[in-house]
């Protein structure tokens, strides 16, 4: 839907960016099993990676990116979820950090079909669905792992920290509202694009 005007450009990688430099020291690609070696969060930001309007629904796909000066600030995805995951996962992470108790997030993947998920991580692989977050929080920091059901017991790895101060949690609620908010209005946008079109191919 890039061809048309009636969409207006969310440029959220400027509007959601928080700098970490002045937080308590957070790290990504925490696990053994991580693409990459540890790497130290200098800044966090969303980015709308796609808009797609399929089998009569409007999708949109965010990712959480975090720049760091070992890797020249460029820009890297730690995880990819649609629209509908933001909500919980800042209530999450700010229940976690208040109330200082581990939170346990199940996501429940998309019954449209098996290579639509609705959040993955990049830490591990290239955007593995992900069946459960855990956000464990530490004196400083907030642990977010992976959990993954085998046979009786779980497994979980390491992914990424986020800061557990009320400067960082006060800023992370301001670019999940903005974020979220933004991403609403482009569903509505597509929503209505798709009836316009679809009027003026029945007319």
């Amino acid at each position: 839907m890039a061809d048309t005007p009636a969409i207006a450009d969310r440029n959220l990688e400027a509007t959601t960016n928080i700098s970490l430099k002045r937080e308590p020291a957070c790290f990504a690609f925490l696990s053994a099993c991580s693409v990459s070696a540890p790497m130290p969060i200098d800044s966090i930001n969303l980015d709308l990676a796609s808009a797609d309007y399929f089998d009569g629904r409007a999708s949109l796909w965010t990712a959480l990116e975090i720049r760091s000066s070992v890797s020249d600030d460029s820009p890297t995805a730690i995880l990819g979820f649609d629209e509908t995951f933001l909500r919980p996962f800042a209530r999450a992470l700010i229940e976690a950090a208040t109330t200082r108790a581990a939170f346990r997030m199940t996501i429940l993947q998309e019954t449209r079909g098996p290579d639509r998920f609705r959040v993955v991580e990049y830490v591990t692989g290239l955007g593995k669905a992900l069946e459960e977050l855990v956000l464990q929080p530490f004196d400083n920091v907030v642990l977010i792992s992976a959990a993954t059901r085998k046979g009786s017991g779980n497994s979980e790895e390491s992914l990424f920290q986020l800061p557990r101060t009320d400067s960082f949690l006060r800023a992370f609620a301001r670019i999940a509202y903005i974020a979220d908010r933004t991403l609403r209005d482009l569903l509505a946008d597509m929503e209505r694009l798709a009836r316009r079109r679809n009027s003026s191919a029945t007319a």
